[in-house]
């Protein structure tokens, strides 16, 4: 509290008249213990002078300090006035602490001054502001002379506590007792229609500020904007906008989440140049917006720019940044970029929001570091079923189907009950480790114990159990027992299944079926051809390459990528455009002799061209992903893991030399594909060799020295 010069001593005895005058004095230039101290000496002072000080405290960000001075009113037994009332009722409020709203709330009753509507509104307004719908309810409801600062102040109370449904009834129920709304009614209302994406509600109050004079508020046309953009009516939020005579931030933010959210990107993008052109200031929720934007539309790299001009600008991300953007993380695979946006959350101390700390549990999932994926999930004090899922989601995709399931043990401990991811989770858990029978017990279990009907995902689950353990005829006739049409999903367990296994008859059941549900994914027919021409049905597999080639569908290019410091390196079958592609393939050539010592034999199998056996093996040398291995331990840097990423499943020869690879080389090296993750260390895989050969990895008793 500031100070200033003011006389040494404060008189005593003051009279009420002269005290206020006094009081204000203090008050003017910021000195509030002068003023504290001025009150204490009025022996008896009038209404005014207490809700003048009172009022000040307030005004100033001292809630609790207003309270104590009432407090100290009714310890005097000074009887308060109305107006110390309506200011103290503020002051409650504005502390967020229902219980002292009560306490005014009954000495008021004790006093008889309910009666007031300016007093009861004051009360309903700061029940709402404590999130106390029931105390603000029973004011309401004793209000003899209900005005429409009481049908708004209750209605608002409704929509703030996250009850917009009942709101919306207080508001109608305003219109049948015959009281206008106003604009701040109108304002306050909207956002439920907004939260319900009741479009008919609002349209019916837009037309109702049409009518009566009301649509060039600023307030009503934000809130209006907001309401077309939560339903996705982008031309009306933008037609609202445009008809604005003055347009605040709140509005341009609510047209550019509508085009966003519309998968309108390049007009969000456009309308964002344009604030800065018509000298609207973007705020926080701006940046947010065109983040978040950036993220939903698939533009992650602008999503990262737009984070940099946010903080070159000097605005600081808060959770609903960190939030959409940690995806980003993800998506790049960027691990050091992740670990970054972890430290800057625990240096603005946002470790105690829920969804951060659930977004980072699975950014570090999903970027190959499942221990601190684990870590921070052990930091999260209230853990709610998201978190839970998350974390049996992130065990499950990196293969730890016996951790999948303690966690989930953990989870019903806790007294978190599970819902329908929960359970995808733990079922593709169990699929990766082919847990057979523990799957099958979580399967019955679902509807019968935890009153959650199994969908159509948790089937295709079930397949992939079946599948990945080979037991396709099992997986085949629980297909055909789905009491819903099989999916894309269960199809393609049992038809990925089908080219571990070699089973021709399967495969060809399922990739028919793909071929109906699915036309235009490439990865069917890819995998019924290379099915076939393993099988040397070369006729078959032409056919398949034909229909493909009829309907126009081409298949995705393989490549894998990794990052070393601040670059991501990608790699293509045969590719030779690395600078380091010479000293790559001379490693290569060196460790494909180790590893024969050790046992390795080329699968040619996974070489589809008609060439002869020693080209094959030449050909798969260079495939994407031990390239992109080879340029990882070439550049660990005293690291003692790698992590590669490909765009498609991993080839089944690649799967198994990069077994020989961690063997002989000592590093752990980690490869995701496009259904899991391998953590491949001292030459075991933890899918458990479902993707190759079955057969151990000799001891290994030399190592590979790489020059660094």
């Amino acid at each position: 509290l500031t100070s200033t010069k003011v006389a040494p001593s404060v008189p005593t005895n003051i009279p009420s008249h002269l005290g206020l005058r006094l009081l204000k004095a203090a008050l003017n230039v910021g000195d509030f213990r002068r003023a504290q101290q001025l009150f204490d000496n009025i022996p008896q002072p009038d209404p005014t002078t207490c809700s003048t000080l009172i009022s000040a405290f307030t005004t100033r960000g001292l809630p609790n300090e207003a309270i104590r001075l009432y407090a100290s009113l009714r310890a005097r037994g000074i009887k308060p006035h109305n107006s110390v009332f309506l200011t103290v009722a503020k002051a409650c409020g504005a502390s967020g602490d229902a219980s002292r709203v009560k306490e005014v709330h009954d000495d008021a009753i004790r006093c008889g001054m309910m009666s007031d509507a300016f007093l009861g509104n004051a009360l309903i307004h700061a029940y709402g502001k404590c999130k106390c719908v029931e105390g603000a309810r029973r004011v309401f409801d004793d209000l003899v002379v209900k005005d429409v600062v009481s049908w708004t102040s209750m209605s608002s109370c409704y929509v703030n506590c996250g009850l917009p449904r009942l709101g919306l009834a207080v508001f109608c129920e305003m219109g049948w007792n015959g009281v206008k709304p106003n604009s701040v009614t109108l304002s306050s209302i909207l956002p439920a229609c907004s939260e319900l994406k009741d479009l008919k509600s609002g349209r019916a109050i837009h037309g109702f500020a049409v009518r009566h004079g009301m649509i060039e508020n600023v307030f009503v046309c934000s809130a209006l904007v907001s309401l077309y953009a939560r339903c996705l009516s982008v031309k009306q939020a933008r037609l609202v906008f445009d008809l604005m005579p003055h347009r605040d931030v709140v509005s341009w933010n609510g047209v550019l989440t509508a085009y966003f959210t519309n998968r309108e990107y390049d007009k969000g993008l456009a309308l964002f140049s344009q604030m800065s052109s018509k000298g609207v200031e973007a705020d926080e929720a701006t940046w947010n917006a065109v983040i978040g934007g950036c993220m939903e539309n698939g533009q992650t790299e602008k999503a990262v720019e737009m984070l940099r001009k946010m903080q070159n600008l000097g605005f600081k991300p808060n959770q609903i940044t960190i939030s959409s953007f940690l995806p980003a993380c993800s998506i790049l695979e960027s691990l050091r970029m992740g670990k970054e946006v972890h430290c800057y959350v625990f240096r603005h101390w946002l470790i105690g929001d829920l969804t951060t700390m659930t977004a980072l549990v699975y950014m570090y999932a999903k970027c190959g570091d499942l221990n601190l994926s684990r870590n921070v999930f052990d930091m999260i004090c209230r853990k709610d079923v998201v978190a839970w899922n998350t974390m049996i989601i992130a065990n499950a995709m990196h293969g730890n189907g016996r951790e999948v399931l303690l966690l989930f043990e953990s989870m019903l401990q806790s007294g978190i009950k599970p819902n329908s991811v929960t359970f995808t989770g733990v079922l593709s858990g169990c699929s990766h480790s082919r847990l057979v029978e523990e799957g099958l017990q979580i399967f019955n279990s679902m509807g019968r114990d935890h009153l959650v009907e199994p969908d159509a995902n948790h089937y295709a689950c079930m397949v992939d159990v079946f599948s990945r353990a080979g037991r396709l005829h099992e997986a085949y006739e629980f297909i055909q027992r789905m009491p819903m049409e099989p999916t894309a999903s269960a199809w393609g367990a049992l038809l990925g299944a089908c080219r571990v296994y070699k089973n021709v008859e399967l495969a060809k059941i399922s990739a028919n079926k793909l071929f109906e549900i699915e036309p235009n994914n490439p990865g069917n027919y890819v995998s019924l051809f290379n099915i076939l021409v393993t099988a040397k049905l070369w006729s078959e597999a032409s056919e398949a390459r034909i229909l493909m080639k009829e309907r126009g569908i081409t298949k995705t290019p393989g490549c894998s990528w990794l990052q070393v410091g601040d670059r991501v390196h990608t790699f293509v079958v045969g590719d030779k455009n690395n600078m380091e592609s010479d000293k790559i393939y001379n490693f290569l050539d060196e460790l494909g002799e180790k590893m024969k010592s050790a046992g390795y034999k080329p699968d040619t199998d996974y070489v589809l061209q008609d060439i002869d056996q020693e080209e094959k093996a030449e050909s798969l040398c260079s495939h994407s992903e031990k390239l992109a291995v080879a340029f990882g331990i070439l550049n660990l840097n005293g690291q003692s893991s790698i992590r590669v990423f490909k765009n498609l499943r991993i080839c089944g020869d690649c799967h198994n030399a990069i077994k020989y690879v961690s063997k002989v080389v000592g590093v752990t090296i980690i490869v995701r594909d496009s259904l899991r993750f391998h953590h491949f260390r001292n030459g075991n895989c933890s899918c458990q060799d479902l993707c190759g050969d079955k057969s151990p990895i000799r001891v290994c008793l030399f190592k590979i020295s790489v020059n660094l």
